[in-house]
């Protein structure tokens, strides 16, 4: 007997449905397995973590601003997901859009206030979409892989941001603290309720402009066939460079644009802290939601959950915040596996019997 894997002829609706539901369940298995080993009890640390994501008002709003980034990275990410370019360079995307952000709002003094936000959010997108373009034309043009190039990236916008406002962006007036000046009061993106700003209302509109281009138009259609078969796509008369470049400066820039919101909405100045793994976690994100951009933004609420509670089990439980961090990389490993059975199924190839005896034969006449 014999186990293969083999692709399926068509991608079960089945399949697509039940793999992220069970892979988060054996996720949360595996976590309860380490709780365990910790001399945890499993139940009481999940509970601690939901009363600290949704317990109240309060640390709702501050699950949904942890979900904002996640959402405008998970989306962009989806993107390049589609035609099966690993996009890892969300991180610095999102960074290069702060930096642009605070660029502009401390030193294009030029801008019309009115119009200074718009114009600062705007240059944040440009800022992420030209980052990922780089690892864009890379790959369509002279096939350099753009893992490495996308992760590589994210380490030299980081240590350029930190350049910066531990450098010649530092404000004098800051008391030694590393971080810009502060932007002035008509570059803050408004908030909705608590620290939650209005990037939530960029996420949403984005997600339901992405199910009708991936779902309704012929572009959408081009990166699915890319995605799937690029010899398919050559015989169709796609061209898969071109869209190569424009998927990643889109994927790009919705990265920005959450670094941009981040800084005008939330920490309103360049600092330490806008780097904080939004672009690593939104990968999971992305696949959780099986690159649907509505269920990403479903998505993204729970992994934001995952962080926020795990201050909760800190405090409560006597375990390290990190814990949080622990679940989402157990999250990922049940996703990869069980991604593979929506388009593989395993076979079990059995031996045929052998028959020992010999065939009788007719006897031979002669004449």
């Amino acid at each position: 007997m014999r186990i293969v894997i083999e692709k399926r002829q068509a991608l079960s609706r089945t399949a697509l449905i039940l793999t992220p539901i069970i892979s988060f369940f054996v996720s949360l298995l595996l976590g309860a397995l380490l709780l365990m080993a910790s001399r945890v009890n499993p139940l009481e640390t999940y509970a601690a973590m939901v009363r600290g994501a949704f317990g109240t008002w309060s640390n709702f709003t501050e699950t949904l601003v942890k979900a904002i980034p996640l959402m405008l990275t998970g989306l962009g990410v989806s993107i390049a997901f589609r035609m099966r370019f690993w996009n890892i360079g969300a991180e610095g995307q999102l960074v290069c859009g702060g930096i642009a952000a605070a660029w502009v709002a401390l030193f294009w003094t030029f801008v019309p206030e009115g119009l200074l936000l718009p114009t600062a959010l705007l240059v944040g997108a440009l800022a992420g979409a030209l980052w990922a373009g780089v690892p864009a034309a890379l790959k369509a043009y002279i096939k350099v892989d753009e893992t490495l190039t996308t992760l590589m990236l994210n380490y030299v916008a980081i240590l350029y941001s930190q350049y910066l406002y531990y450098g010649p962006w530092r404000d004098p007036q800051g008391y030694g603290f590393p971080g810009s000046a502060l932007l002035p009061a008509m570059a803050w993106l408004p908030r909705l309720t608590g620290r939650v700003h209005y990037g939530v209302f960029f996420a949403v509109v984005v997600a339901f402009v992405l199910w009708f281009v991936f779902t309704r138009t012929r572009w959408g259609f081009e990166l699915r066939i890319i995605g799937e078969n690029q010899t398919a796509a050559r015989y169709l008369g796609i061209n898969i460079a071109r869209n190569i470049v424009l998927a990643l400066l889109l994927s790009g820039a919705l990265s920005g644009l959450a670094g941009a919101a981040e800084v005008t909405g939330l920490s309103r100045r360049l600092q330490q802290g806008l780097a904080v793994g939004y672009g690593y976690t939104a990968i999971i994100v992305a696949w959780m939601a099986q690159l649907n951009p509505l269920a990403v933004l479903v998505v993204a609420v729970l992994m934001a959950a995952l962080l926020v509670g795990g201050d909760q089990v800190q405090m409560m439980m006597r375990l390290p915040a990190a814990v949080g961090l622990v679940l989402q990389g157990m999250i990922l490993f049940p996703m990869l596996a069980g991604a593979l059975f929506v388009e593989y199924r395993l076979r079990i190839i059995r031996p045929q019997a052998v028959d020992l005896e010999p065939t009788p034969t007719a006897p031979e006449v002669t004449p």
